[in-house]
């Protein structure tokens, strides 16, 4: 288990490095569940406390060490980063802040890998997460997918059969500080190699939308429809 740990000050700025007023102050400790090996260690840094908590839980159960804050000013106190490895940024992180812990985190651990998550939508960065593990699982099912915008189709390709899921996610409020979102399953099934399209139902909206696609252990995100103006930094 990595718990947090006191590390040393911070040199980060004091200008926007702070969640917005009345925003409840949240740091979950990096851990596993006790009966799960862990794999790899993920410190998400982001704005909403129920986006943080449910993508950790998930990603507890699923096998990952997992924990979040979105206290952006201490968290290079709260965290041992060297024990850290992969950091995800959510997109209500000031860019500033974002560059500064970018630097700061790679000072202390070079080996540490960043995603720039797409939105503030649990099951999307989970998938991120594992996307960013998967490279040889990609390279093994020869999985490659491409979202075309004038049909609405997600076109995918398989070298080999596989168990393939794909869903849809988009977002349903963006009233500060807690987004909502829901799903939608489109495929859950083996599928033969060769290629595929997924046509996305009249239900997923053209902002804020997104689709991942799982095949065996390889895992891809796209991104449908932009998050609306304001919500990304």
């Amino acid at each position: 288990m990595v718990g947090i740990a006191n590390v040393g000050a911070s040199n980060i700025g004091t200008s926007n490095i702070y969640p917005p007023e009345g925003t409840p102050v949240l740091t979950l400790p990096i851990e596993a569940a006790t009966d799960i090996h862990q794999e790899t260690r993920v410190l998400i840094i982001g704005r909403s406390e129920n986006v943080l908590s449910e993508t950790v839980q998930t990603l507890r159960l699923i096998g990952y060490a997992a924990g979040a804050s979105n206290d952006f000013a201490g968290v290079m106190d709260l965290f041992d980063m060297t024990a850290v490895d992969l950091v995800v940024f959510g997109g209500m992180v000031p860019p500033d802040t974002k560059e500064q812990l970018r630097r700061q985190i790679s000072d202390r651990n070079a080996a540490v890998t960043f995603v720039q998550g797409f939105a503030g939508i649990p099951g999307v960065i989970v998938a991120q997460v594992r996307g960013a593990g998967t490279g040889d699982a990609n390279a093994q099912t020869g999985l490659a997918v491409a979202y075309d915008p004038a049909t609405r189709t997600v076109d995918l390709h398989l070298d080999q059969a596989a168990d393939v899921q794909v869903v849809a996610w988009w977002g349903t409020s963006f009233t500060p500080p807690e987004p909502r979102s829901t799903s939608q399953a489109l495929v859950g099934a083996r599928l033969p190699a060769g290629d595929h399209a997924v046509t996305l139902p009249v239900e997923v909206p053209a902002q804020a939308s997104f689709v991942t696609v799982g095949a065996g252990d390889a895992v891809r995100t796209l991104i449908v429809g932009p998050m609306p103006a304001g919500l990304t930094r």
